[in-house]
């Protein structure tokens, strides 16, 4: 007798309600040297993304640069690539008060 299971395919990303949340910069590089899809807009940012709920993607950073250990935040997805901006910091400035 021959048992076959079926796999059931995971949610793609763009598919979930919120997105993938947001994370820390595990790794990150600038394209200089774009595939033809992407060469308009080169240079641009990937980074490999550590999620806080578990898990890592590469993304593309939208805005300022980030580095490795930088907090990101989800900010959406174009064509099905999510986009993740650098996270606003919450240092205050202490002589304003």
């Amino acid at each position: 007798m021959m048992t076959t299971t079926t796999a059931i395919p995971e949610p793609k990303l763009e598919q979930t309600r919120l997105g993938p949340g947001d994370g820390e910069v595990y790794t990150e590089t600038v394209v200089w040297a774009a595939p033809q899809a992407y060469i308009n807009e080169a240079p641009y940012q990937i980074a490999i993304i550590t999620l806080d709920a578990g898990g890592r993607l590469t993304a593309r950073i939208d805005g300022e640069r980030v580095v490795i250990g930088d907090r990101v935040v989800f900010a959406d997805f174009r064509n099905g690539v999510p986009f993740f901006r650098k996270a606003q910091s919450r240092i205050h400035d202490q002589a304003g008060g």
